[in-house]
């Protein structure tokens, strides 16, 4: 159904329109602000609720958008009831946090930024969990790893809020590369990358041989994800997080993504020994050791904090067991803790915004000031502790009853009902805690702010979401049930087991348990009262155990002295050692490659060689001998002749029919030379004490660089000699020929692969090149060639900085001193080149030509402007906007791409045609046509970039500034 569909992808998209939206509003414009995040919500949560007919039988709603289908890679969509409940909590907990951000957020905070970054997260979220693909699936999690990241690092001056947003971001983007990686492995054992695929072929993927690799990768995203052991130390450190986004991230969102991946995954990867002992081992030693960190925390965030962690241990502990009631009580539990949770992130702000601190050592008796919000938090923490009829029990009981079952044979399934029990007691006591050490007790002293009641508004979503934990833990049949159920069967399908969701289950050994965890806690706490009173957060030995010292120490070990080896060991200001590496690599890959395949070469034979060919080779190497000669006398002259082995190549081409790679190797000869041209002066000065006189270790490195240049070259032409000789049943040539002008629409060949067949490679490359040239420009409109001015006096310095002011102009200005005539002619031939670049342009499809071809005429055409006239005269007679060039380039490109969506097409699919054009007659006007106006205008901004940035250059010393029109030139 077209609802359907336009309904999946509305979900996706409204938060990312709306976050855009709300970037453009001004900063403190909070009312607009919200006003837009809550309509997102509101319609995310309504488009969510219409869809519930549609899963509420097992249904399973689709839409598929075929974006490389040859390669698996669809946009697809899928939404079931798993999807349909968490796609609840991301749009209704959303919804409730933007409403309490309104009134949280202060004015003078750039709270456009933050909705922005919020809806972008709901969006990632979104997408994460309606996913029908699993590497779409990946691009999503690692979307929401970026959003965290910023939401995190929101208030940037602080450093602690720097500090954990780096550590979220270097723990969980490792683990979304992992992840990725396994979603490779994982479709290479399917075949498919369609998640209907992946969820029908279980019994395949435990039973092939990269299940084990496959399944630490999966994990490893996972368990990062939610913070589980050992990677549970980022989620206390990203509590520098405005309370709004901490409610959002560790209630519904970011955290539940993985225990969302363990549990849609479920069915295909359980009931192996290696996925109990793994996630079990990471779950119950989470839910341990999270519950005990949570007693001795002294910030309200943070105890909350290693509360979430508690909790998402639990959730992997009943994943772990591989049973279908512990699957139905993990999915329960993620429900009921979003609820309960996000109540008490909220209750905390409440707090810290009315009393101006989170510090529990100074809070105390605030019941008397908040009433009404602290009885809605001690509701939510009595949940949070699993106390009798309230929606944390009913999920803690299952636990319990999963608990004392056997699933495997082992000490792991042995200890899990003391563990069970055990962190049971301690939730207990951190809840306790939470309530009688800030809501009771004698009044507060040296507060910042006298507490009081907070807005109607800003309390309404704690008062919602602490009516769903009492209607829930009260009449949970009437309530959730056929929610859950929908979920469960989204999961589970036909081994969904018989539960029962009532509140009394009579007197049993789960009863006892939640009672001797209830008495245990309490017992804990009024032991540890005097010491929690005025403590840090736990003895040295629990602080060590935290895991923040252990990451920086890597962190320090990785990236400051595993760094400084590398760089010793590989890193240099000369560029030769760099390319001997990358030269020598390369050659030792090519010969592992070709190691026996030496007796497969065809005989050499000079029969049927063209003597005036051989010559022109000849030419070339002597070209290439000389220039690399040359490079120690005469720069300039080993430019030339390296220009000579180019033209040769282009030759070349056209002798063996390739006219296209003759045009482009020309053309790109030409700019590269000139750009070279500019850059020679910025290479560093000869030293003729080293390079006229005889050294062995300079001897000895030149014999080396000409060994290891003969060996690539020779390698080079073996690896195509064995290639162009060895016979092959069909060549992909052929299939190129046959296909060229009835699928693409054009005679040209080589322009048909590049925008039509493999038009999607050309957009990758494209999108390279113009971060290569903002890249080039970033780098040297900084750059300024050191100058040794120890011994020269400072009259001299300041007179040598005065003539460099006077020479402050480019190659081309220099030129244009001596060379009038010359100068005149190249801006005489602007027209022509320009028409040139079109008459290219236009004959591509056709004909040798294209974009690309085109591009680099019309940025020859730039190059001789700027040569003949220099940079100041240029700049005040053509308005250059290279960055926009760049960027209108990879918008139509892009477009082009989407384009064909709306007619039902993958990515690029493009459609040709002929038109006739007065004078000009048939020509041809294929989609692809535009697409490689993309390419063209890219082609020219980057190149017309690099040029600014070298022709920018100055000759003053590094304290010199730039000129503010220089600078702004390839800003825009």
């Amino acid at each position: 159904m077209v609802w359907q569909s336009n309904s999946l992808v509305l979900l996706v998209a409204l938060p990312f329109v709306a976050s855009f939206i709300a970037i453009l509003l001004p900063a403190n414009a909070r009312n607009a602000e919200a006003w837009v995040a809550g309509l997102a919500a509101l319609l995310g949560v309504v488009l969510t609720a219409l869809a519930y007919p549609l899963v509420q039988d097992g249904g399973v709603v689709r839409h598929v958008v075929e974006w490389v289908p040859t390669l698996g890679l669809n946009a697809a969509l899928r939404l079931d009831g798993f999807a349909w409940m968490f796609s609840m909590l991301i749009t209704g907990i959303g919804l409730l946090v933007v409403i309490y951000a309104r009134y949280y957020m202060s004015p003078k905070d750039p709270v456009a930024r933050f909705y922005a970054f919020l809806l972008a997260f709901m969006g990632a979220m979104q997408g994460l969990v309606l996913s029908g693909n699993i590497i779409l699936l990946a691009v999503f999690w690692e979307l929401t790893s970026i959003f965290s990241f910023l939401l995190i690092g929101y208030w940037h001056q602080n450093q602690a809020a720097r500090d954990g947003a780096r550590m979220a971001l270097t723990i969980t983007g490792t683990g979304g590369l992992c992840l990725l990686a396994g979603m490779v492995l994982l479709g290479r054992i399917v075949g498919s990358y369609d998640l209907d695929v992946v969820l029908a072929s279980g019994a395949a993927i435990r039973a092939h041989d990269l299940y084990l690799p496959m399944l630490l990768l999966i994990l490893a995203g996972a368990l990062t994800k939610s913070a589980q052991f050992p990677f549970h130390f980022w989620l206390p450190n990203a509590m520098s997080a405005p309370t709004p986004a901490s409610a959002y991230l560790h209630s519904a969102t970011m955290v539940k993504a993985g225990v969302f991946l363990l549990a849609r995954f479920w069915p295909v990867l359980s009931g192996t020994d290696e996925w109990f002992f793994i996630v079990g081992l990471a779950g119950m030693s989470t839910l341990l050791l999270g519950s005990f960190f949570a007693i001795f925390q002294q910030d309200l965030k943070g105890l909350l904090a290693y509360s979430t962690i508690s909790h998402l241990g639990l959730i992997t502990t009943l994943l772990s067991f591989g049973s279908p009631l512990a699957a139905v009580a993990a999915i329960f539990h993620m429900l009921n803790h979003a609820t309960f949770k996000a109540s008490l992130f909220m209750a905390a702000g409440i707090i810290d915004h009315e009393a101006g601190t989170r510090d529990m050592r100074k809070l105390s008796g605030l019941f008397a000031f908040l009433p009404v919000t602290a009885t809605l938090a001690m509701v939510a923490s009595l949940a949070m502790a699993g106390v009798p009829l309230l929606n944390g029990f009913l999920s803690k009981e299952m636990f319990f009853a999963e608990s004392i079952e056997q699933h495997r044979v082992s000490w792991l399934d042995h200890i899990a009902p003391y563990v069970a029990t055990v962190a049971g007691a301690f939730a207990v006591t951190y809840s306790v805690r939470f309530i009688h050490k800030v809501f009771f007790g004698p009044k507060p002293v040296n507060l910042p702010r006298e507490p009081h009641e907070p807005p109607h508004w800003m309390r309404v979503p704690i008062e919602l979401l602490v009516l769903v934990c009492l209607v829930v833990g009260m009449v949970p049949a009437i309530s959730v049930g056929g929610f859950l159920d929908t979920a469960v069967f989204a999961v589970l399908g036909q081994r969904t087991p018989e539960y029962s969701l009532s509140v009394w289950h009579g007197l049993n050994l789960p009863l006892l348990m939640s009672t001797v965890a209830l008495v245990a806690g309490l017992a804990i706490y009024a032991l540890l009262q005097p010491y929690l009173r005025n403590s840090e957060e736990g003895p040295p030995f629990i602080r060590r155990l935290q895991g923040r010292r252990i990451f920086e120490r890597i962190l320090v070990t990785l990236s400051w002295r595993g760094a400084r080896f590398l760089e010793r060991l590989l890193a240099t200001r000369h560029l030769q050692p760099q390319l001997r590496v990358l030269i020598g690599a390369a050659l030792l890959g090519g010969i592992w490659a070709m190691w026996g395949s030496a007796e497969k070469l065809p005989a050499l034979s000079a029969a049927g060689m063209d003597p005036v060919l051989a010559v022109l080779w000849a030419v070339g190497a002597v070209c290439a001998v000389g220039a690399a000669y040359q490079a120690k006398f005469h720069r300039l002259a080993a430019l030339i002749l390296l220009g000579g082995a180019g033209l040769v190549n282009c030759v070349t081409f056209v002798w063996f029919s390739a006219p296209d790679l003759a045009i482009t190797q020309l053309l790109v000869e030409i700019v590269t030379t000139v750009l070279i041209l500019l850059g020679l002066r910025w290479l560093p000065k000869r030293d003729p004490e080293i390079h006229d006189s005889f050294h062995l270790r300079t001897l000895l490195r030149r014999s080396f660089d000409l060994a290891l240049a003969v060996a690539a070259g020779l390698g080079t032409a073996a690896m195509a000699y064995l290639t162009m000789r060895t016979p092959v049943p069909s060549s992909v040539g052929d299939y190129y020929l046959e296909r060229a002008y009835s699928e693409g629409g054009g005679t040209n060949v080589v322009n048909v692969i590049l925008v039509d067949f493999r038009g999607f490679d050309t957009f990758g490359e494209i999108v390279v090149l113009g971060v290569v040239a903002l890249t080039v420009f970033a780098l040297l409109r900084r750059f300024r060639p050191a100058e040794d001015t120890s011994e020269i006096p400072v009259q001299q310095r300041e007179q040598n900085i005065f003539d460099d002011l006077q020479r402050d102009r480019t190659v081309g200005e220099t030129l244009n001193d001596y060379l009038l005539v010359p100068s005149i002619i190249m801006r005489w031939m602007f027209p022509a080149i320009v028409l040139l670049a079109a008459y290219l342009f236009l004959r591509g499809h056709d004909l040798p030509g294209g974009g690309f071809a085109a591009g680099i005429t019309m940025s020859i055409g730039f190059l001789l402007q700027y040569l003949a006239g220099g940079t100041r005269w240029v700049e005040e007679r053509l308005r250059i906007r290279p960055v926009v060039w760049i960027g209108l380039g990879l918008m139509v490109a892009a477009l082009t791409g989407l384009g064909s969506f709306g007619l039902g097409y993958p990515f690029l699919t493009s459609y040709s045609q002929y038109t006739e054009l007065p004078l000009l007659g048939k020509v041809p006007t294929a989609s692809a046509l535009l697409f490689d106006v993309g390419v063209f205008s890219l082609v020219v901004g980057a190149t017309v970039l690099m040029l600014i940035a070298i022709a920018h250059q100055s000759i003053r010393s590094a304290k010199t500034k730039v000129p503010k029109a220089h600078a702004d030139v390839g800003a825009g």
